[in-house]
This record gives C-alpha cells, structure tokens and sequence, in this order.
C-alpha cells in the first residue's frame, strides 16, 4: 500500500487550518518555493472524481486503493486541490500515478498570490464532496488534520511548516542477498591425532595428512568462505 505523500516539492505553508478563510476545516494553503507558479503531485495513485470550474477550480482525487496513513490509519484518501488557473486538461475518472504532475498553483477564485488551497478527508468521495461548515466556508467532507495525513521525504524542500510536523517515510535499507548454498563453505579441518604421522626420525618434521573435504566433479570456478586463522589444504 502507498504512503501519501506531501503533494508539493516545496512545502511552504502560508495559513494554516481552523483560521481565517480556513475556520472550522483542516485546509492548509501552499505557496511553493516562491511567488511564481510551482507544479502540485499525486500524491497516491488517484482518480479524479469530480471537478468544479465553477470557483476555484476545485479537483478531488481519491486513492485507488486503501493508503497508510501516518497515524496508523489504513482507509482511502479523497484530497481537494483549489486555485489552479487552468484545468482543462483534467477529467472526471482520469487515473493519475503518486508523485505525478497534475495541478499548478495559481489565483483562480477569490484569493490574491499563487498557491494551492488543499484539503485531506478519509475515505472515498462522497455527496458532493463538499458542506457548507459552521463558519459559512466550504469544506470537504470528513476533514482530517493533514499530518496525520500526509507523509514528507527527502524529495520535499521544508521551507515553512507553519509549525506542523509531519512524519517521515524512512528511507529503505537494502539487505544483502543470502549467500547461495550452490558455493561449498569449507570449515577449518579437524587435525586430530590420527590425521598425523609421527615425527619423520630424518627431518624432525610433523608431517601433516590433509582431510579430505570435497572433491571437484568437473573444472570449474569454486567459492569458499574462510574465517580468520584457518587453513586451506589442497591437493
């Protein structure tokens, strides 16, 4: 399952949630890296569910499948994007992969200064996906707190977190294969008493008889593994 994660490259929280136009939701805005326009990603693989042109260009995207949340949750995601000047290249059930460019920030609506207005709600889509809330400002429906929704990585460039703190996506650690039991491993020999002559009576020289410990069924490359201190006899 896909962790969603933070759908700007450049988190820049310019007002946060429960104040201001944002009163009674969990909507955060966004600015970017700068005053110009930055591009917003999927963040899950989605599908646009519905569009309204009819204030702030408004797009819902829910999750394909069920996403994990970082706050433990395991449901769908719905997210609202608002302020993007032109989504003419957007339809209702286009399918859009996680970290695909999709949206823009922008000014569409009644505000001033490029940035997305976006908005997490547990789930899927539903009604209209949106209600008029108790400070009169639409919001979508089930709003969740969104960092308890979105995850961070080392692809985001924190510029402003307005405070919040979102978890991160560990980077994952590859773990090395298991050696292939194909290879014989070759253990120290056993040298017992047995194994040796007597003193040779002319050199004074232990002579030492090699154990046998396998035996080549064809030429070919071998690979052993020897620790430290042992002893490799070959015939």
């Amino acid at each position: 399952m896909e962790k969603p994660l933070y759908p700007s490259p450049y988190m820049r929280i310019t007002q946060g949630y429960m104040t201001g136009t944002h009163a009674d939701s969990y909507a955060i805005d966004d600015a970017g890296s700068d005053t110009g326009i930055d591009f917003i990603v999927a963040p899950y693989t989605g599908i646009i569910r519905k569009i309204y042109t009819g204030d702030a260009n408004e797009v819902w995207l829910e999750s394909s499948e069920p996403v994990i949340y970082p706050d433990g949750t395991v449901d769908y995601m719905t997210m609202m994007f608002a302020h993007d000047n032109d989504v003419s290249n957007l339809f209702v059930g286009k399918v859009i992969n996680r970290g695909e460019r999709f949206y823009e920030e922008g000014t569409k609506g009644n505000v001033s200064g490029n940035h997305v207005h976006m908005e997490c709600g547990r789930g899927k889509f539903t009604g209209s996906g949106w209600h008029q809330n108790s400070a009169g400002y639409w919001s979508i429906n089930n709003g969740k707190n969104p960092t308890e929704c979105l995850w961070i990585d080392d692809s985001i460039t924190v510029l402003n977190s307005n405070g919040y703190i979102f978890k991160s996506i560990e980077p994952e650690v590859s773990v090395p294969d298991t050696p292939s039991t194909d290879n014989p491993v070759v253990e120290e020999p056993d040298i017992s008493d047995s194994d040796t002559d007597n003193i040779d009576n002319n050199t004074n020289i232990e002579v030492v008889k090699p154990k046998l410990i396998f035996t080549c069924k064809s030429d070919d490359i071998y690979a052993i593994e020897l620790k430290a201190g042992q002893k490799l006899y070959l015939e």
